[in-house]
């Protein structure tokens, strides 16, 4: 989403509201489009690079991009998204359907197969869905399961979802998220995340595409495989290889100089900038939902709950100082050159109920700081200035720019004279663990959304059981999210959607300040890009094919 170019400031389209008496049948199509059937990819290899890491490949384990990036590519999904749409349809199974307003049952294809030879059936979706409530990782995307009371499967082709509230307008997309993979109950635990490489010995996949050699965060092997029965069909390009880079700088290297054919995620803006320029690349941008956002430790930040100075009125003071402070569209073109723009809300700019109630109530009322703002909030809350704040960010998994652009943050809280600054980085692994064991008062994520709907803005991050782990907890706000997600009337739910916002605005939770776009580099030849940038914001492989 470049700043000032309003065709790069939509998002493609927002994910429909799915009606409790919808029936999902599978679309039909051609080669370029997906038929459906597993025939296998066409010939060649691609190679593609990334700086993202991989978590675990376990679908329990890990909540992240760079894991699910993996998944979308080797397990099978019971509703997925076609190339070119937001929209959710059968992948693995031929119908999808509310039969009654708190069952959900989807019928699976007869004859799938794991590509180790077992039978893929409804008891390996049971035993998907219960063992991500049950073993509720901390790092895992088992709180989007929120609404998912009990899994039957009255036969093998046969899955029934009781749901705890009615007409759930967000769970057929839910399936298509990261708390959606199909596993093989033969091969991963049920109580316990299974080992990467016990997954893959086990080749317990059933995608477009299964692994045929794993190095972790190095080098990813994969082969098309021709059993695969899903809605994406059959790859164009038989093998790919994926390489993973611990600099971006390296990865620009490579895609300059013909060694990859393919650069997804993540570049610097200013390499991104340099490489527009190169007539021996294309630069190709695709709609972007992903934001960037601080988040606040309830126990731990200035003032928190378990602090000897504790205090609520005061910790709220300092987070919405911090957001009189923040100079979105500063952060926004000088670190990253208009490849993100400002966001001042929880729900990012394009989708269905996105409100901007951080730019009224903060700053100069029109997006911009003000430092005179943020003194009269702290002193009549009587917070004592300047404030100590521990800001913790990731120095490898949201690209090399991050260290500049909390650099800046730190230069626009301090040079109010209001707050003192420790800047704290630690690598990826360690850092999902660290941040919800409480050792990071106020720190950096980015979220790159599971489905497109403002809901998925909304229920990982502010139930009272949410992923960030951040000790939050607004009942009004609990409600109402529970409420708009079984609200079938369009005009309704994003009432109730907007309201959410406002509530979120003084609260703060988080701090939202930015929203990027999709943006891969791509060699010579390459082709299929654009169709894989799409809405759904995942990215298939299955889509890419080299002349």
């Amino acid at each position: 989403m470049i700043s000032g170019l309003s065709s790069r400031r939509r998002i493609a389209a927002t994910a429909g509201v799915v009606a409790t008496s919808l029936v999902l049948a599978a679309c039909g199509g051609g080669d370029d489009e997906g038929d459906g059937g597993g025939s296998g990819g066409g010939g060649g290899t691609l190679t593609i690079g990334t700086t993202d890491k991989i978590t675990f490949l376990d679908p329990a384990g890990s909540y992240d991009n760079g894991s699910f990036a993996v998944m979308n590519q080797v397990f099978p999904f019971l509703l997925n998204t076609p190339y070119g749409s937001p929209d959710v349809e059968p992948d693995i199974a031929e119908s999808a359907e509310f039969t009654s307003p708190t069952q959900y049952t989807v019928t699976l294809k007869p004859g799938l197969k794991w590509a180790n030879g077992n039978d893929l059936t409804s008891s390996d979706v049971k035993f998907t869905f219960d063992r991500q409530l049950a073993i509720a990782d901390e790092n895992g995307p088992s709180s989007l399961l929120y609404n998912l009371d009990s899994v039957e499967t009255p036969d093998d082709t046969t899955v029934v979802f009781n749901l705890k509230s009615e007409n759930d307008q967000v769970f057929p997309q839910i399936l298509s998220s990261p708390a959606g993979p199909i596993v093989d109950e033969d091969v991963f635990s049920p109580t316990e995340v299974t080992p990467d490489q016990e997954i893959v010995d086990g080749n317990a996949f059933h995608g477009p595409y299964v692994i045929t050699g794993y190095d972790q965060n190095n080098l990813v092997s994969y082969e098309a495989y021709p059993d695969y029965q899903g809605l994406l069909g059959a790859p164009k390009t038989e093998q790919v290889n994926v390489k993973y880079y611990a600099e971006a700088s390296n990865l620009k290297l490579d895609i300059q100089q013909g060694n990859i054919d393919v650069a997804w995620r993540s570049l610097t803006a200013t390499d991104i900038e340099d490489l527009r320029g190169n007539d021996d690349v294309q630069v190709v941008d695709g709609p972007g939902g992903e934001i960037r956002y601080m988040v606040f430790n309830f126990n731990t930040q200035p003032f928190g709950a378990t602090t000897p100075e504790a205090d609520p009125a005061k910790a709220q003071a300092v987070r919405q100082a911090m957001a009189d402070l923040l100079d979105r569209e500063e952060i926004a073109e000088q670190v990253y050159k208009g490849t993100y723009t400002p966001l001042y809300s929880h729900v990012p700019e394009g989708l269905t109920g996105a409100v901007e109630p951080l730019m009224e109530k903060y700053g100069d009322g029109s997006g911009g700081p003000d430092a005179d703002k943020a003194a009269q909030r702290l002193e009549a809350a009587g917070v004592a200035t300047p404030v100590q704040i521990n800001l913790q960010y990731s120095n490898d998994h949201y690209g090399p720019s991050s260290a500049d652009e909390y650099a800046l943050i730190k230069d626009q809280l301090e040079s109010s004279g209001l707050f003192t600054v420790e800047l704290q980085t630690t690598e990826w692994t360690q850092y999902s663990e660290q941040r919800t064991a409480d050792a990071y008062p106020v720190y950096q994520l980015g979220w790159f959304p599971d489905y497109s709907d403002a809901d998925n803005y909304l229920t990982p991050f502010f139930l009272t059981e949410n992923f960030l782990s951040n000790h939050y907890e607004n009942q009004q706000v609990n409600d109402l999210i529970l409420q708009q997600a079984t609200t079938a009337d369009p005009a309704a739910r994003q009432a109730l959607i907007e309201q959410i916002q406002d509530l979120e605005a003084d609260d703060l939770s988080t701090l939202p300040y930015l929203q990027g776009a999709q943006v891969a580099v791509v060699g010579s030849g390459v082709e299929g890009t654009e169709d894989t940038l799409d809405a759904s914001f995942k990215f298939r492989y299955g889509a890419l094919s080299k002349g």
